[in-house]
């Protein structure tokens, strides 16, 4: 059985760890990202930083306030 990946999210057949879905709102995320409202999606979000993880989404916003 293979071990659970960060944030109990399976790893792809690549072994990189599955990236949350575009659709899911900010308030439904583990830590929402501050800037952003609570209905926006995370793919409007990924859209507006050109990043694509949350820890690097969360880095290019620290460094505009």
């Amino acid at each position: 059985m293979k071990e659970p990946g960060l944030d109990d999210r399976h790893r792809n057949k690549d072994g990189k760890i599955q990236q949350k879905r575009s659709d899911t709102l900010n308030k439904n995320l583990p830590n929402p990202v501050p800037g952003y409202g609570d209905n926006v999606t995370l793919g409007k979000i990924r859209k507006d930083t050109g990043k694509t993880s949350e820890k690097d989404i969360r880095d290019s916003v620290k460094g505009k306030r």
